[in-house]
């Protein structure tokens, strides 16, 4: 099988393993990608102009040999849909549907082969049939290990009191990181020692694993999600978590112990304060077996298989 996927971050640390998951399938996936840099709302550095000139790498590309195209992130499906040469399967993240440019996914859903979104709740928010396949994880890169032993690699051994991640830039606006040092700020008031909010910024994914073991709880405060890898990378690693209710986190931290979801202010720092007084690990590890990044495509390449019997059949 031969994949043309088209992407707005060919480097999104998820699509990569991805790729490399289905390559190792034996499914030949070539990557266009809109050029400049992305946003949480996919256009900074890009204009439409840029979206024109994607659509024209597209186009051309599409009539080389391959079976089907495949669009992650909703901003790269008008393109995908615009070429007539080939069947699409479309992937939503998240931001592209519960985002400003909601009613553009929506619409190009509708002329897709086969959709997938990340969670039961974007599959409620989009309102058609489709497959919730969330992002997996490389369960055996993401695996408990010694705090004490992981914060020394990072340096971090010397730092008094808790340590709580913030699994991203603290310029992203949709994550909230102002809200993220109000939580911290308010539960360090009713706590005995100091708690520091480290963000992550610039980490090689391969280092992401000491950084996740060395912290006390993971902190997120997005706006909206659709399945956050860094909620699983946590729950892999035993590391309690602290969320904002969006995407799936509440089904995933289900039955988490300790863990916490918190729609106000309040409760978060509730459940961060009673996740950091607890103390130790949580029992993550024994609720992600199911979204190993094996299982996801192998989801994935059956929606592949699916769209092209369809079109065969027609």
């Amino acid at each position: 099988m031969r994949v043309l996927s088209l992407v707005t971050n060919r480097r999104a640390t998820f699509y990569r393993g991805q790729r490399a998951a289905l390559r190792d399938r034996g499914v030949v996936v070539d990557t266009v990608s809109v050029p400049g840099s992305r946003s949480d709302d996919g256009l900074v550095g890009r204009t439409p102009a840029t979206y024109l000139r994607f659509y024209g790498r597209v186009l051309r590309s599409s009539l080389a040999d391959y079976d089907l195209v495949h669009a992650s992130y909703g901003l790269t499906a008008p393109a995908a849909l615009l070429q007539p040469n080939r069947p699409v399967v479309m992937t939503l993240w998240g931001s592209d549907l519960m985002g400003r440019y909601g009613p553009l996914s929506k619409l190009c859903a509708r002329a897709a082969d086969e959709v997938v979104v990340m969670s039961t709740e974007m599959a409620e928010v989009l309102g058609q049939p489709c497959h919730v396949i969330p992002h997996g994880i490389d369960v055996e890169r993401f695996q408990p290990a010694s705090k004490a032993e992981s914060r020394a690699a990072l340096g971090w051994d010397d730092a008094d009191g808790y340590q709580v991640l913030f699994p991203y830039g603290p310029e992203r606006p949709i994550k909230d990181y102002p809200r993220a040092e109000r939580v911290v700020a308010a539960a360090e008031g009713r706590l005995e020692a100091p708690v520091e909010l480290r963000s992550v910024t610039g980490v090689p994914h391969e280092e992401m694993p000491t950084v996740v073991n060395a912290a006390d709880a993971l902190l997120l405060t997005s706006e909206r999600e659709g399945s956050p890898n860094s909620v699983k990378e946590a729950l892999a690693c035993n590391v309690p978590v602290v969320s904002t209710d969006v995407g799936d986190v509440s089904t995933m931290l289900r039955d988490v112990e300790p863990s916490a979801v918190g729609s106000t202010d309040a409760e978060l720092v509730d459940g961060l304060v009673e996740v950091l007084s607890t103390g130790g690990r949580s029992n993550g590890r024994t609720m992600v077996q199911h979204i190993r990044l094996e299982n996801q495509v192998e989801q994935l390449h059956g929606v592949y298989e699916r769209a092209l019997a369809e079109t065969a059949r027609r």
